[in-house]
């Protein structure tokens, strides 16, 4: 649903524009209300409120009595807050959040299938730049190839 990558910056109240592309998508599918979070490797996950409840509900169904578990929906849990895009299709980063993703100025903005990822323009760089080169490697570990048919 979502792909791509965007450069934007954040306004001195910390909001970021989300993508023409995305907000497209959000018509689409009649999308208002969202989910922003910790996500991995540093960088915010947002996602559109129908998939938040589906991960909400995968996250919510791991044993609580598991170390790991609880530690994960600790931190993830807390660090979500629903947000609405303004008029200008702009949402509000919460300073935690902020802090963080490491978020100074300015953003790249990616779509990753399910969600949005926001990433400090830093981090997103440092983690490009140094996965860039295992990208065949990934593909080989992860992507089966159907067997051709006799």
């Amino acid at each position: 649903m979502f792909y791509g990558e965007y450069q934007h910056s954040l306004d001195a109240k910390d909001r970021v524009i989300i993508p023409a592309k995305f907000r497209e998508i959000f018509k689409e599918h009649y999308v208002e209300k969202f989910f922003i979070t910790r996500g991995l490797d540093r960088c915010l996950f947002v996602f559109p409120e129908s998939e938040w409840k589906l991960q909400e509900r995968k996250f919510r169904d791991q044993p609580f009595t598991r170390e790991e578990s609880r530690k994960f929906n600790r931190l993830y849990f807390s660090g979500a807050s629903e947000v609405i895009c303004d008029k200008q299709g702009r949402i509000l980063i919460p300073t935690y959040l902020k802090e963080y993703g490491e978020i100074k100025q300015d953003v790249v903005i990616i779509g990753v299938s399910d969600r949005i990822e926001i990433w400090s323009k830093e981090k997103w760089e440092q983690f490009f730049r140094g996965n860039l080169d295992s990208f065949e490697q990934l593909a080989e570990k992860l992507i089966e190839i159907p067997k051709q048919q006799s």
